[in-house]
């Protein structure tokens, strides 16, 4: 596995983690306010990495064989 592979394996893997803590903070009844936000938070971490790994996949595409 090149570098390459491994880091849109890692982002892909961020941003499953990022939308997943999201989606359990802010459904889950119960816990502190402060859950609610870090949850909007993390949801906008993954869209935030979504962006970056598009843009990574698309420079590495031509710079990176």
């Amino acid at each position: 596995m090149s570098l390459k592979h491994f880091h849109l394996f890692f982002i892909a893997l961020s941003i499953l983690i990022a939308f997943g803590f999201g989606a359990w903070s802010l459904l889950a009844m119960g816990l502190p306010s402060s859950f609610f936000w870090m949850g909007w938070i993390s949801l906008i971490g993954g869209v935030v990495l979504s962006i970056y790994g598009v843009r990574f996949y698309r420079k590495a595409k031509h710079v990176i064989v």
